[in-house]
């Protein structure tokens, strides 16, 4: 694979208002699937599969040609989508583990964490940006 310097996108999959380019919803939704932390600790966790072209075999250059950067200028956008997606996640496990406790039974861990075929809304989970603090709470 060649490496590319100097490159920019143009064409930002991240935006403060609007819809995501799949790919981003996806990456973002595999890096928190590995470890399920909040930002800025899921940014590190990117920055490693970026490194290591973990997701789809896609290295730094081929995330920013689908509008994944991790420049400073990007942080807010890509903070919003960790939070989304994050926040969506939680609402994912904690509906499995409702349905579960409902139906009188156990959850199993592989049910609490699971994500995207819950069966519960039949939806595969839009990701809706709001605005996010990068200021540490």
């Amino acid at each position: 694979m060649e490496a590319r310097r100097g490159f920019e996108h143009t064409a930002p999959a991240i935006e403060a208002r609007g819809t995501l380019a799949p790919a981003v919803e996806e990456f973002v939704r595999f890096c928190y699937h590995r470890r399920r932390v909040g930002w800025p600790e899921l940014y590190d966790e990117m920055c490693a599969v970026a490194a290591r072209g973990v997701f789809r075999g896609w290295g730094f250059a081929e995330l920013a040609d689908q509008g994944i950067c991790f420049t400073l200028s990007d942080l807010p956008g890509l903070a919003a989508v960790v939070a989304a997606v994050s926040s969506d996640e939680r609402e994912r496990a904690r509906r499995v583990r409702a349905a579960a406790k409902a139906a009188g039974g156990a959850v199993p861990a592989e049910a609490a964490l699971q994500s995207r075929d819950d069966g519960l809304d039949g939806a595969a989970g839009a990701v809706r940006l709001e605005p996010v603090s990068l200021a540490a709470d």
